[in-house]
């Protein structure tokens, strides 16, 4: 889990990639975007569409809003191409800054071989409470590249905090990419002065950085809310990258939180320590532990709402609410963006002896591969389910056992039911047509512990790319499947697979 820091054979292109992309700008649930191309097609991976908003129903509480990372005040946000990349990717740099000294906190990989850029950041946190700045580089993971990496780091925070005149320990450091590589330091010391000139309060400035910090991700994923917190709009917006090597105990997963609600520091780490629970920690796709595993959350405070002092208050309780929802709806997100994905699966537990037991039953379900293949195969496969929740390690009396699918009850008092195959079927058809989202409904008793994980199905697209990724060029690929599918030639749109 995170660890969260106390004080975190032939391939047909269109099978393969065309109806996840196609279904991340056409599903009514998406709020996407879809950028005009560059003039060629070694330039054609520049931009990327935005994810669906998959945030948790409000219930009138927040209204969702666009903004991201710069929707709360104070912050700005910038990202661009640094050459960090090869010639003609994505962006490659994000920074993310706030215009005061804001409470900050962290949440981490409990990998061993943690990356340089993760033991900075916890050295930092340990020693202080306030941050001004992130700094997040793609394609190179900086990760077990020993004491120069570890230099590297360093190096950078410090030119960083140079520009930006602020003090080298507030300012942190993310990477993502390939594992053994250092960043390619002077690329990102020469683009520096460039990307803090492009800091910007606006929606572009945050859209430019959740596209910057993404790696083999089809999709970008920002979101924000705004609510009332002790009578005062407050407003929580972040973005995360994420697609493959996910698994509870983070996985290649980064993301930057930013509120502009005035918290104490110690509440502000104990909120976001419980947010992590409940979002990124549930979320599985492969069942790999990644590195590089971050997620920074600053809180300016500049909404001048009441002072949070007590984790125990009814406001610190509407703040972690929020929280909350802004970290399932990325984390929904990744696993919707899974690799190989046709669909969202997230499962829903109830019934168990608190909400760590709950959480861990959802979590074994929704990694399973088997029920992951079930999905796929649009088979309403009970019996896996079943097996996935009794093998979690988390002991309930199994004669409780009930099971739905979406509304269709498969199983209840621990004895299967009879019920329409056809129906259930058809339910999984469509998820997977749509890349919408399958619900898998379990309750153990009836207990008070209630809790969600969220995973995908297994595709051929998956399968593929892991058997034969030693043998092709991925890179030609995209280019292929760019001009394969081709929106409008007219205006040259495109969707970029990385």
């Amino acid at each position: 889990m995170f660890s969260c820091a106390p004080h975190f054979t032939s391939l047909n292109f269109s099978e393969m990639f065309y109806p996840k992309i196609i279904s991340s700008i056409c599903s009514p649930k998406a709020d996407s975007k879809v950028f005009a191309s560059a003039s060629n097609v070694n330039e054609a991976p520049n931009y990327i569409p935005a994810a669906p908003i998959l945030l948790p129903d409000g219930d009138g509480v927040w209204k969702q809003i666009p903004g991201g990372v710069t929707a709360a005040k104070g912050f700005k946000a910038a990202g661009l191409y640094g050459g960090l990349r090869a010639k003609g990717e994505k962006p490659d740099l994000a920074l993310v800054t706030c215009d005061v000294d804001a409470n900050v906190a962290g949440a981490f990989t409990t990998n061993i071989v943690a990356a340089a850029p993760v033991v900075y950041c916890q050295n930092v946190l340990n020693n202080t409470k306030t941050a001004r700045a992130v700094l997040i580089n793609a394609g190179q993971a900086n990760a077990a590249t020993g004491d120069a990496g570890y230099q590297d780091v360093i190096e950078c925070a410090n030119a960083l905090a140079t520009i930006l005149q602020i003090k080298p320990e507030e300012v942190l450091i993310e990477s993502t990419g390939v594992i053994g590589q250092r960043i390619k330091k002077e690329a990102l010391l020469s683009s520096l002065p460039r990307l803090v000139n492009l800091l910007s309060p606006s929606i572009q400035g945050a859209d430019s950085a959740a596209v910057a910090i993404t790696t083999t991700d089809l999709v970008s994923k920002s979101v924000a809310i705004e609510y009332e917190v002790g009578g005062t709009s407050i407003r929580i917006g972040g973005m995360a990258k994420g697609s493959g090597m996910i698994h509870p105990n983070m996985a290649t997963m980064l993301g930057v939180i930013t509120t502009d609600a005035l918290v104490e520091s110690d509440v502000w780490r104990k909120m976001v320590q419980v947010a992590v629970s409940r979002s990124f920690n549930q979320i599985t796709v492969d069942g790999d532990t990644s590195t590089n595993d971050t997620v920074i959350a600053f809180a300016s405070g500049l909404a001048g709402s009441n002072w949070i002092t007590s984790i125990n208050s009814y406001d610190a309780a509407l703040l972690q609410t929020g929280l909350d929802a802004v970290m399932q709806g990325l984390a929904k997100s990744i696993a919707w963006d899974g690799e190989g994905a046709t669909c969202l699966i997230e499962v829903t537990v109830s019934g168990a002896k608190g909400e760590a037991e709950a959480g861990n039953i959802a979590r074994s379900v929704a990694a399973s591969s088997l029920v992951k293949a079930a999905v796929y195969g649009r088979d309403p496969n009970w019996g896996r389910i079943a097996a996935a929740a009794g093998y979690a390690g988390i002991s309930f009396n199994q004669n409780n056992l009930q099971i739905l699918l979406g509304d269709i009850m498969l199983m209840d008092g621990g004895q299967p039911l009879e019920f329409d195959r056809i129906a259930a079927s058809n339910y999984l058809i469509k998820a997977g047509e749509t890349h919408g989202t399958v619900e898998i409904k379990i309750a153990v008793g009836d207990g008070p512990g209630f809790g969600k994980a969220w995973g995908h199905c297994f595709d051929t697209m998956f399968t593929s790319r892991e058997v034969f990724d030693g043998a092709i060029d991925w890179g030609k690929l995209k280019k292929l499947y760019y001009l394969s599918t081709r929106i409008d030639k007219s205006e040259e749109l495109f969707l970029s697979v990385i």
